[in-house]
């Protein structure tokens, strides 16, 4: 739950001051929003009763039948409603991580219904096909300890759409100022990286050798990726910068993501080096050249990050690290490979489409963007009728 503010003061750092309590009051109000319809149906489209390993049957609405005692089907070890309690945080913050791409933009009201819609028919289904006791891509062998395709390319694909059907923000890209207080979006990053510690060794769900190297291989790719980051700053602009650090620690964390219960330490190393290069690459080259406007850069940073990491999960994972997963390609099994990439293709086609359509359908109904006027002012005052920063002679 920590990293849901957490990323409202990483988003909230990189905007500009006028626009500081709209991050803010976007990430919390998914953290309302989210965990109610995750108690009403959220959970159960998730993870109740299998229908055709596409969705869970509505069995456990109002968490009717998760009680106290563990249910052999996800989490032996603790408590259903634990188990619930832990999935909710991950519905949380998906849908929080698509606000980097529509920042200083979006409609508060427009936001409200979007992420609610998006939660059901987006998340929910994908959730389920990965993790669901009988969900289609989990009988497929797909591997993704964490999140990475659930989380990270779902996210971050529907982050791209949204920049694209948004459009660009007012005088972008010469006329925006940079971010306003990056000691925020610094002290986001470690807070993020904090919390997913718990985001990834916790869905080990006990305490076990598998928690404890998943702790380790997080860390080391976060670390990794965020070396990696600076060192082409460095190499590009000549000096390294906080930014491009914390981003570059962002993006190798959400990488490792999926592959955080089966890697060993030295297939986190290449993930983090791979993390640090692809999402710096499409952010630094690939965003200026096509001209769209990612502005946290949503999709360069948790889509391209998650799909390596997906992908890379084929490579290195290893059953010596976890017996119940497989070996990858680089482990003497290249079928892995090639399932981990059907999984990609899959969640991205999916959460591209039904994403857009979403933003289409939200549009037409309420108007996605602020109007001109409200844009130049900013979103703390028009949307929310207050601003961060007062000023006292």
């Amino acid at each position: 739950m920590l990293m849901t503010p957490g990323l409202a003061f990483f988003y909230g750092g990189l905007v500009r001051r006028k626009n500081m309590l709209s991050i803010l009051m976007q990430c919390f109000m998914a953290l309302c929003i989210i965990s109610i319809q995750w108690v009403v149906c959220g959970y159960t489209l998730s993870f109740g009763p299998d229908i055709k390993g596409i969705i869970g049957g509505l069995d456990w609405m109002f968490l009717k039948g998760v009680g106290m005692t563990p249910n052999a089907d996800y989490a032996g070890t603790i408590p259903h409603n634990v188990f619930m309690m832990f999935q909710m945080m991950f519905a949380v913050i998906t849908p929080a991580l698509i606000i980097g791409a529509f920042a200083e933009r979006m409609k508060f009201s427009s936001f409200c219904v979007f992420i609610l819609l998006w939660a059901t028919i987006v998340y929910d289904p994908i959730a389920h096909w990965v993790w669901g006791s009988g969900g289609f891509l989990k009988n497929m062998g797909a591997l993704d300890f964490a999140g990475g395709a659930v989380v990270h390319i779902n996210a971050g694909m529907t982050a791209l759409v949204a920049a694209l059907i948004l459009g660009r923000r007012q005088g972008y890209p010469s006329g925006i100022s940079p971010p306003h207080n990056l000691p925020f979006a610094t002290l986001g990053a470690g807070l993020l990286w904090f919390g997913w510690f718990g985001f990834n060794a916790g869905s080990a769900l006990k305490a076990s050798g598998l928690a404890g190297n998943a702790f380790a291989v997080t860390h080391i790719a976060g670390a990794v990726a965020g070396t990696t980051w600076s060192i082409l700053d460095w190499l590009k602009y000549k000096k390294p910068t906080t930014l491009g650090m914390i981003t570059g620690a962002v993006a190798g964390l959400a990488a490792v993501t999926p592959a955080s219960g089966y890697i060993s330490p030295e297939g986190a190393i290449w993930i983090g080096i791979g993390a640090g290069i692809l999402p710096w690459l499409v952010v630094t080259c690939l965003k200026g050249t096509f001209g769209y406007d990612d502005s946290l850069d949503a999709f360069g940073v948790h889509g391209i990050g998650g799909i390596w990491g997906v992908i890379a999960t084929g490579l290195w994972a290893t059953k010596t690290i976890n017996p119940d997963g497989a070996d990858g390609l680089f482990y003497g099994n290249p079928i892995q490979l090639w399932i981990q990439t059907k999984a990609v293709l899959v969640t991205v086609v999916y959460s591209l489409a039904a994403g857009a359509v979403l933003l289409k359908f939200v549009d037409v109904v309420l108007k996605l963007r602020v109007t001109e006027h409200e844009e130049r002012v900013g979103l703390d005052l028009t949307q929310h009728r207050e601003a961060a920063y007062t000023l006292i002679d």
